[in-house]
């Protein structure tokens, strides 16, 4: 199934009361308010626990039909914090607004200033665009605070994604199956003929169908970046099970990343900041998220300015031949 990557959009506001700070510069006030760095939000889960028709214990998202519940638990998602945050500061008399990236992954970054009173606005020259290196702080914009002017203010919107549009895929051998050696499953969806996977940043994904609690290993070493593990809940509703997939992302580096998706609840092994090796083992398959039975989503993607483009991949065959991914084809991990 479709596992869409999105953009993040964080707006901030700031004004100035009718008094100075305690530096006795003007206190300009930014609240800030962040979605989700390439996923849905952090919701908590409903887990109910009930006998089934032969006494055993059965654990579900969904309750009984007879509503004979004998718990119900609340879990989180699971997510990882959000790792991007904008502030600002005075220096002397201009404002600097500075983007902090914590993810082990670059960020390219859009600010639109939808107001602005007392402060010098951008050169119209300016793109307000900026890539944000993994694990760094970065100055964006510096705005002197006009003289005899109003009371500065200011109300912005900005727009994040994973990864920088300099990256070019040149993966230095063709991706490992990400799957035990000698086991093969069939490909259920790969391009052209393709089901779900309709926009660009999907085109080229892979769907393999295995049973849940399969093996996953790296297709390719990188850093791992993002993590999504606690999620239990799979369906057929975009809107609520689409936020529900568990995923690992690793970035490579040529600057693409492979996203693996619907992955086993609890299974997952690595962390951000984890640096991986081809077929290191990662996690185990799954049904989380937007899924309509067991399988893994497989994707290599590159941001190519503020949009996500699949890219195709080739896998490794026997005796250094390359396969290219077909839909009904068996794929066989070498």
């Amino acid at each position: 199934m479709k596992l869409e990557e999105q953009k993040v959009a964080g707006s901030g506001r700031g004004s100035v009361p009718d008094r100075l700070s305690n530096t006795g510069r003007p206190a300009l006030l930014i609240a800030l308010s962040l979605l989700l760095f390439v996923g849905g939000m952090a919701h908590s889960q409903a887990l109910y626990k009930y006998r089934g028709p032969d006494g055993e214990w059965i654990y579900s998202d969904r309750p009984p039909v007879d509503s004979s519940v004998a718990e119900v638990r609340t879990l989180n998602k699971g997510k990882a914090d959000v790792g991007i945050s904008v502030t600002h500061g005075f220096n002397g008399r201009s404002v600097q607004l500075t983007a902090h990236n914590r993810f082990y992954a670059p960020v390219e970054l859009a600010l639109d200033i939808e107001s602005i009173r007392g402060l010098q606005f951008p050169s119209s020259d300016s793109e307000l665009r900026w890539i944000v290196p993994a694990r760094s702080d970065l100055q964006l914009i510096s705005l002197d605070l006009l003289e005899d002017g109003p009371a500065p203010s200011i109300e912005y919107r900005f727009h994040y994604l994973a990864g920088s549009p300099d990256s070019l895929h040149r993966p230095a051998v063709a991706y490992r199956v990400p799957f035990a050696i000698s086991t093969n499953y069939p490909v259920t969806q790969a391009y052209p003929e393709i089901a779900t996977h309709t926009t660009a940043d999907s085109y080229h994904a892979i769907d393999i169908a295995m049973p849940i609690g399969t093996d996953i290993f790296a297709a390719r070493g990188g850093i791992v970046f993002d993590v999504a593990s606690n999620n239990f809940r799979g369906g057929l509703d975009p809107i609520r099970d689409a936020p529900s997939a568990n995923v690992v992302r690793i970035l490579h580096d040529d600057g693409t990343y492979a996203i693996y998706a619907h992955l086993n609840t609890n299974s997952i092994r690595v962390k951000p900041g984890d640096r991986v090796v081809r077929g290191q083992y990662i996690a185990d398959s799954g049904n989380t998220g937007f899924s309509s039975g067991p399988h893994l989503h497989f994707a290599v993607v590159r941001n190519v300015g503020m949009k996500i483009q699949s890219l195709p991949v080739l896998f490794a065959g026997q005796n250094a031949a390359t396969v290219m991914p077909a839909t009904g084809l068996a794929l066989t991990a070498h």
